[in-house]
């Protein structure tokens, strides 16, 4: 999906591989730590969806071992192609428009995929869908509207200029179709569905430097389109760089709630 399909980000511009970094940095050991509970092993079947890059899909072939398969599955594949050996089968495939690639997984996970998808639902549906029974789903994403500042502490020039560019990131993002709260509605969207024993939890990084390398790529990625919609100039975006790429900024992400269920 390209930035005029919906997809603001999109995972073939040169600062993609910088944000999946960034991410990798940052969520990872949230997202094994719950694959850990699991008690992920040899001879999974695992669904990666919207798996952009490779950090995830290469721990759970570790994992599964020669036994085991994950799946590997995004709109754009690009990033995957280092990835793409056994027991890893990479497809090109939307997950909000198309029926599973395969069914009878033991663990199906999306990472700050579904905000995006344009029919959340009927994705949500497939992956459950793509469950065998007692096989279990970890939906990981972002709930922006929950904490909506880039700099929490917002004590100065510098910190007010980087809140208002990030209020011009929500904007783009609600203009696409993002659903800014998503996050915090997942724990009741696995019961509805019908998934038992669903818990979940939120990861909220406040100063990190993965926080400022995704926030410097990320602005430059959407750089053209904040000038576009007239939410931020080149001045104002020059300045907010410099002042992230000092070092002297606690920058923060929205927080990444993570929910996980087991199918009936």
């Amino acid at each position: 999906m390209t930035p005029s399909d919906g997809y603001l980000l999109d995972n073939r511009q040169a600062e993609a591989g910088q944000r999946f970094d960034a991410l990798a940095t940052l969520f990872d050991p949230v997202t094994f730590r719950h694959f850990e509970r699991f008690g992920i092993g040899p001879g999974w079947r695992c669904w990666e969806v919207g798996a952009g890059g490779t950090s995830v899909v290469s721990w759970l072939a570790k994992k599964v071992g020669p036994t085991g398969k994950v799946v590997a599955t995004d709109i754009d594949t690009s990033r995957l192609t280092t990835a793409a050996r056994p027991p890893v089968d990479v497809h090109v495939h939307d997950v909000g428009a198309e029926e599973p690639p395969e069914e009878g997984f033991d663990l199906v996970h999306a990472r700050l995929v579904l905000v995006h998808v344009p029919d959340r639902d009927r994705a949500l549906h497939s992956m459950i869908k793509a469950l065998r029974p007692g096989g279990r789903l970890l939906i990981e994403d972002a709930d922006p509207a929950l904490q909506p500042l880039l700099c929490p502490d917002e004590w100065g020039p510098e910190q007010r200029l980087a809140n208002r560019l990030r209020q011009g990131f929500r904007e783009l993002l609600a203009g696409r179709g993002a659903d800014l709260s998503y996050g915090r509605k997942l724990p009741r969207l696995l019961r509805e569905a019908g998934l038992s024993g669903v818990e979940a939890d939120a990861y909220f990084p406040l100063t990190s430097p993965a926080c400022a390398a995704l926030e410097a790529a990320t602005v430059r990625q959407i750089r053209d389109q904040l000038v576009t919609a007239g939410l931020a100039t080149d001045e104002d975006i020059d300045q907010h760089l410099a002042n992230v790429e000092s070092g002297g900024m606690d920058l923060a992400t929205a927080p990444m709630i993570s929910a996980w269920g087991r199918k009936g």
